[in-house]
């Protein structure tokens, strides 16, 4: 039995909290709003179900064979939750990019106030009751409950009046399960900014009844009412789809290489199981930590994570694993493939966000020493990204009548 927040790096430890939850799982509806120590009455799968050690579909299909689909539709669709702020974000990569601009512009820009405020607020020092043991929380465990991340957002925003982006990097620098997509949506929502004119405002008798009375803030410290925050309309492009051309040729490559990086960590699993691998590459990048804006500690997580996703590609596909760190990724990337006389790499493409930076440069650089880079999709992606147009109920009615 694993302890309450005992997120170890493993494949085996993520379907063992899985198992742990599922005789849970049809209670989750009644049960998922209670913040408590120990978080024991929620999946708590996300640190894994991230970096794609568990792959969504492994969980919805458990939670059905184990209930009937009214008895976990509530944690049926949070599951989803995950794959719609993709979606939404591949079709609309200029939420991330502004808020990386923003970020460090908006450090530099704020007041001596706003800047006493934001250090009490890192620290959990604001007084605000629930805020203060929140923040303490997210540095010591890399984890918070959902509930938790709302309230905690909502009061940063509209009682601290502090830059949401700020916030959205404080959550993205320390916790485990940080998504570019779910983290700067859902900080997006909050203000107001995901749902134009829908705002989230945290109310303390809420606080108080979801909490079992641990936290009760004084209703006069919280913002009873938000104010609008305004942006430019985002653009909205063509998602990226595989290259049907490219992947048919896959499995006539005889000297094929694999890239594991830390977005997807199962590649045993899937599109790519069957393919004759010569070569699989999983160094880390040195220089990803300070680009992405992670604490060493999530740095250090996903790092273990991704060596031992590739020490089980490796045993799957019976091929020898490059793996520690490097100070050029694309440079190593193309020594090794010429070294192992490689015609090709395949991998699945990481989604809008930092990885997705490294592969970019990787890609250009094997492209300059005559080596194809081929991308794939999981198919739970490329059937359910391009749903994710409007908000996320028209999007799980689509995918409700269709399962």
């Amino acid at each position: 039995m694993s302890s309450p927040l005992d997120f170890l790096p493993t494949r085996a430890a993520a379907l063992v909290r899985l198992e742990e939850f599922l005789p849970d799982a049809g209670r989750y509806a009644a049960e998922r709003n209670y913040v408590r120590p120990g978080h024991e009455n929620i999946s708590r799968l996300s640190p894994w179900v991230q970096k794609r050690l568990l792959l969504e579909s492994e969980i919805v299909a458990a939670a059905k064979e184990r209930w009937s689909f009214p008895a976990v539709e509530k944690f049926v669709q949070e599951v989803y939750w995950r794959t719609y702020w993709k979606g939404w974000l591949e079709q609309r990569p200029a939420a991330w990019t502004r808020w990386c601009e923003a970020v460090p512009r908006l450090r530099a820009s704020l007041t001596a106030e706003q800047q006493s405020t934001l250090e009490a607020a890192l620290a959990g020092k604001t007084g605000i009751g629930g805020f203060d043991a929140w923040a303490q929380e997210l540095v010591a465990t890399g984890y918070l409950h959902n509930h938790a991340r709302m309230w905690f957002a909502s009061i940063w925003i509209f009682t601290l009046r502090l830059p949401w982006e700020l916030g959205a990097a404080f959550f993205y620098e320390h916790l485990l399960d940080g998504d570019v997509a779910s983290n700067t949506l859902s900080w997006r929502w909050v203000a107001g900014l995901q749902t134009p004119g829908k705002t989230y405002v945290a109310q303390a008798d809420n606080i108080a009844f979801y909490t079992d009375g641990e936290h009760a803030p004084e209703a006069g410290r919280l913002a009873s009412v938000p104010f609008t925050i305004k942006e430019e309309p985002l653009p909205k492009v063509a998602a990226w789809t595989e290259d049907a051309a490219q992947v048919a040729a896959l499995k006539a490559y005889v000297r094929l290489g694999l890239w594991v990086h830390p977005e997807d960590l199962a590649v045993e699993q899937g599109e790519l199981a069957g393919l004759r691998v010569h070569a699989i590459n999983a160094l880390w990048p040195a220089g990803v930590t300070a680009r992405a804006g992670w604490t060493e500690k999530v740095s250090a997580w996903t790092r273990a994570a991704l060596q031992e996703g590739a020490s089980r590609a490796g045993e799957h596909f019976g091929a020898a694993v490059s793996s520690g760190e490097t100070s050029d990724l694309a440079v190593s990337l193309v020594q090794w493939a010429k070294q192992n006389n490689l015609q090709a790499v395949v991998a699945y493409r990481p989604f809008v966000g930092p990885w997705l930076g490294e592969a970019l440069s990787l890609e250009g650089a094997l492209a300059s020493a005559g080596i194809a880079m081929i991308w794939r999709r999981r198919a739970w992606d490329a059937e359910h990204f391009p749903h994710a147009t409007r908000g996320y109920f028209p999007f799980w009615e689509r995918i409700k009548y269709a399962g």
